[in-house]
């Protein structure tokens, strides 16, 4: 078998391989090494890369992934798993979203792909794992986590040709009903739009809370579909899970809130809401009802603040636009 080596973990044949990659240092001089697991099938197949934590607040998909690589068997798996479950570590260790160590330009991992090797540390840690995974990856899944535990919903990478096949199969075969094919200028500098690019069919995972939102049931579930998802690759024996028509939408809107408060939303995710609907309320800290918060536009609730204060400003919703069934 040929070698995969991916920072310390090398793979040469069957089993487990565990070690770190190097993709900066932190303010000593020490570097940042992050985990790196590799689990090798018995038979020779496409390398499946795992991403999570690109923001490092975002614990579940960290979770998903041990949950999967406990799933499986090397002798009943064709191909090999390349796993990264904590990306950003150091902002993984602040339980933040971001680097504690950015100070000016921002620091959203999930928007310096492809990276520089002379850039801000956020982009140097980009350069360092866009390397590998470019050159090992047939297909990445990037597992992330919005506010609230009911999050569930997808994007592949829609860019035509085989990575919009290969990405809209993964899509179907993981099975949550809302998905976005994400087209070639959407989310820009994230590992979905740098990996479309060169070739590589990408799934990104929404699943689950962050903080006292995290739930188990959303890792074991998440694991489950996985599992379902190399069913499609042809990585795992079985017979694929079929999951019906899903809801596909053609883009997404943010929405910030215009008042502020103790808030208490009246929608989950997953809700079909039109636009002007209420989707919650405002009190003051007498306890009075100070207004309401409305949706400024019509389709499905993939996130939405859940309280129980909001300043103004803070993101209020995000909204799945012109959710249509296939």
């Amino acid at each position: 078998m040929k070698e995969i080596a991916v920072g310390t973990a090398v793979s040469k044949g069957p089993g487990i391989a565990k070690g770190t990659l190097e993709v900066g240092a932190y303010p000593d001089g020490t570097p940042i090494a992050i985990p790196v697991v590799i689990l090798r099938g018995a038979t020779e197949g496409p390398v499946l890369w795992l991403n999570a934590c690109v923001h490092g607040n975002e614990y579940c998909g960290t979770f998903t992934i041990h949950a999967l690589l406990r799933r499986l068997d090397p002798a009943n798996l064709s191909g090999t798993v390349v796993a990264l479950p904590a990306l950003n570590l150091p902002a993984f260790q602040k339980n933040q979203r971001m680097s504690p160590f950015e100070g000016f330009s921002g620091g959203d991992l999930n928007r310096c792909f492809p990276g520089r090797a002379n850039g801000t540390v956020t982009e140097q840690m980009a350069h360092a794992i866009y390397d590998p995974l470019k050159e090992h990856a047939d297909y990445l899944v990037d597992f992330h986590t919005a506010i609230t535990p009911d999050t569930r919903w997808l994007l592949f990478s829609d860019y035509g040709g085989r990575v919009s096949e290969v990405g809209e199969r993964m899509a179907r075969a993981f099975g949550y009903r809302d998905i976005l094919p994400a087209k070639a200028d959407l989310l820009q500098g994230s590992t979905m739009h740098v990996a479309g690019h060169d070739g590589i069919p990408v799934l990104i995972v929404e699943t689950g809370g962050i903080g006292s939102a995290f739930e188990h049931a959303a890792v074991d579930q998440a694991a489950d579909r996985m599992v379902n998802v190399m069913r499609a690759l042809g990585m795992v024996e079985g017979a694929v899970t079929e999951h019906g028509p899903l809801n596909f939408f053609s883009s997404f809107d943010w929405i910030c809130a215009t008042g502020a408060g103790l808030y208490e939303r009246t929608v989950r995710c997953g809700d079909t809401i039109t636009a002007g609907q209420v989707i919650g309320h405002f009190y003051n800290t007498f306890g009075d009802r100070t207004g309401d918060a409305h949706a400024p536009s019509s389709g499905i609730v993939l996130a939405a603040h859940n309280g129980p204060v909001l300043a103004r400003g803070e993101l209020l919703i995000h909204i799945g636009l012109d959710p249509r069934p296939r």
